[in-house]
């Protein structure tokens, strides 16, 4: 049988087709949304848990070296792995933020796709991360179901890192599909995740609609100028239809991360002095928050880069925040920082103010974030979102005639505004934010396996 896999940013979500009708399927209890996050007592153990608790064999020589590596490092530690130390969606946050020092925790492996510069060991021990995250679900999904799923068409963004072009692309689906593949799944298929929101959306279309599809996800925008209507409904082949698509890797993600940058690590001394009149290098702040930036993160969790950060406690004006900066990189706070910012940004979508909770294990601190401040903490990424929505307009040659904004992102109030700035007098269109993308791509799914 077939699967639509929505392999998110920020959430993973699968379907069916029942009775000709789309059917999500339930993943944790009644949710078919599953936090597309992952936590293990090291990051070894992610390799060892496919081989040793799933019987998932290494795809190369490279992917075996990566499990050698793994099985010295983890009997040298005394950590024997076992199949529920592997945790992932909320039960993986929820570990993380009860002892984030002594763990290793990952969000969004998605975002990580495409990176150029990395060896080929890092991106074999990717493969692994994404192969754990497609295992689970698929058996989640098998066993909610009782049916076997082979097929699958998975989403992806029309780019998945701008900087790396054609190069980056082809080297994450390359990732996907040998992960899809050691997860059980024998026939794989891609399909643009704007494109499948649209095809969710023509699924209502009474007329043929040139439609521009604004898909914010968590980690990437992707934009598409489609032609949809009755026309071209249940049709194999769309190429035609297709006349534009932009995409950059800027989403709900970078959103946090801003939030975070402009709204929280003043408290952690951004914006302060040395004693000496020079600033605090921003570089630090930013990486101590940049998830989604595998060289950022490296950088700031650096052990060398814990001397630094404790000379500039040492020579802060403002001391005490600067202890805040020490103890988030000792105790690998980062990624709790931005859950708070992610909290920040959902509650500005109906109230002016928030108060966010820092929790530092030895120090817990309130900052109020204020609507205003957000809004203006987003500009640069919403920014790259107006112009996206520019270049599809001006690759297409025409002005839609409605925007069908989908993904969990588009929810902003501050994005929906700015979408709507580029075409101000075009009627947008909500589908349902999380679920268009998989509902798409079990249509598509149907129509290529039947």
């Amino acid at each position: 049988m077939s699967l639509g896999f929505d392999f998110g940013t920020a959430n993973c979500c699968v379907a069916h087709l029942v009775d000709g009708q789309i059917s999500p399927i339930p993943l944790v209890g009644d949710s078919v949304y599953l936090p597309s996050t992952l936590c293990a007592p090291n990051a070894e153990s992610v390799s060892e848990y496919l081989f040793r608790c799933l019987n998932i064999e290494p795809s190369d020589e490279t992917n075996q070296a990566v499990l050698r590596r793994a099985i010295k490092i983890n009997r040298e530690e005394g950590l024997d792995v076992r199949a529920n130390d592997v945790k992932f969606g909320d039960q993986a946050l929820a570990l993380y933020l009860e002892d984030p020092k002594d763990v290793y925790f990952v969000k969004s492996p998605k975002s990580f796709l495409g990176a150029m510069g990395l060896r080929d060991m890092q991106l074999s021990f990717f493969e692994d991360l994404v192969c754990a995250m497609m295992s689970n679900i698929k058996r989640r999904a098998e066993s909610a179901t009782n049916k076997e799923f082979s097929q699958t068409v998975i989403g992806r963004p029309v780019n998945f890192l701008g900087r790396g072009g054609e190069a980056s692309n082809i080297q994450a689906v390359d990732i996907l599909t040998r992960a899809a593949k050691r997860a059980g799944f024998k026939d794989i298929e891609y399909q643009y995740e704007p494109v499948a929101a649209g095809l969710d959306f023509e699924a209502t279309l009474t007329s043929d609609k040139k439609v521009l599809v604004v898909d914010i996800g968590g980690g990437t925008t992707d934009c598409s100028m489609i032609e949809m209507g009755p026309t071209w409904r249940g049709k194999l082949e769309r190429k035609d239809s297709l006349l534009a698509h932009t995409g950059q890797m800027v989403g709900g993600n970078d959103l946090d991360i801003f939030i975070a940058f402009k709204c929280l690590m003043t408290e952690f001394g951004l914006g302060s002095k040395l004693k000496s009149g020079l600033d605090l290098p921003l570089i630090q702040f930013w990486n101590a928050i940049a998830i989604n930036d595998v060289q950022a993160q490296r950088d700031f969790y650096a052990h060398d880069n814990l001397s630094i950060l404790r000379q500039f406690h040492k020579d802060a004006m403002q001391p005490e925040k600067l202890a805040r900066l020490v103890k988030l990189h000792q105790e690998t706070l980062g990624h709790g920082v931005i859950h708070q910012a992610e909290l920040a940004k959902i509650a500005m979508s109906e109230h002016q103010s928030y108060e966010t909770t820092i929790d530092l294990v030895s120090e817990v601190f309130n900052v109020t974030t204020h609507r205003e401040a957000v809004d203006a903490a987003i500009e640069n990424p919403m920014n790259k979102i107006r112009s996206l929505v520019q270049e599809a307009v001006a690759q297409s040659g025409i002005k839609p005639d409605v925007i069908y904004m989908t993904g969990g992102s588009s929810r902003s109030r501050a994005l929906t505004a700015a979408v709507s700035s580029v075409l101000p007098n075009t009627e947008i269109v909500s589908g349902n934010y999380f679920g268009s993308v998989t509902a798409g791509l079990t249509h598509w799914a149907n129509l290529i396996y039947r």
